[in-house]
């Protein structure tokens, strides 16, 4: 329904949830473009969200050891949850199953529910009227908020939100969230000269 509420058709949506297998991604990506932004320009900010998979795949390429003409089509699967439950294997046969129950039945249903939300939100008609450009922001936020523990990474949220917020009305639509990256390693630089300080006094 968010996708359908940015403008976007029903077989474009259904789309990006086939190519794009990864909700961070496809939520920057509408979000994006419900805002006017540049298509290169959201493309851009689902893909920095995306590079956190090319990391997973390292490690998974690893431990699951599948066969060269396989790793393609399990590289479309690689993500958060079918990296957490592989890796938490104690076998390298547990881990391919895991990997692959995990992996097809989350696919599945995202692709299911994707298509179902896109029908409803054709049936229900003007989704700006509902609200519903507000649901990609809020799903995304409610995703992340549990993963902020340490004060780290939420001081890398708040910085985050307010380059974001702070250059939305300044920059092109799309190009907050790219600015807002460098949150990361501008607290992890001031982190680290603050621990030297503390070290050489």
């Amino acid at each position: 329904m968010t996708s359908a509420g940015s403008g976007l058709s029903l077989w474009q949506t259904c789309a990006l949830s086939l190519l794009v297998f990864t909700g961070a991604s496809q939520f920057a990506l509408v979000g994006a473009l419900a805002a006017g932004g540049n298509p290169f320009t959201a493309a851009a900010g689902a893909l920095f969200l995306g590079v956190r998979n090319a990391f997973y795949g390292l490690r998974l390429s690893q431990l699951l050891a599948l066969p060269r003409a396989v790793r393609p089509f399990a590289a479309q699967w690689v993500i958060d949850e079918t990296a957490a439950v592989a890796l938490a294997q104690p076998t390298r046969r547990s881990a391919r199953i895991g990997f692959v129950v995990t992996g097809l039945s989350l696919y599945v249903l995202w692709n299911l529910t994707t298509l179902l939300g896109a029908l409803g939100a054709e049936a229900i008609g003007d989704t700006a009227a509902w609200g519903l450009d507000a649901a990609g922001p809020a799903v995304f936020l409610a995703l992340l908020a549990p993963m902020l523990r340490s004060g780290t990474e939420r001081a890398v949220a708040g910085l985050a939100v307010i380059l974001g917020l702070g250059l939305l009305p300044i920059l092109p639509a799309g190009l907050p969230v790219l600015v807002a990256a460098l949150a990361a390693p501008v607290v992890l630089w001031a982190r680290g000269r603050r621990e030297r300080e503390g070290r050489d006094r």
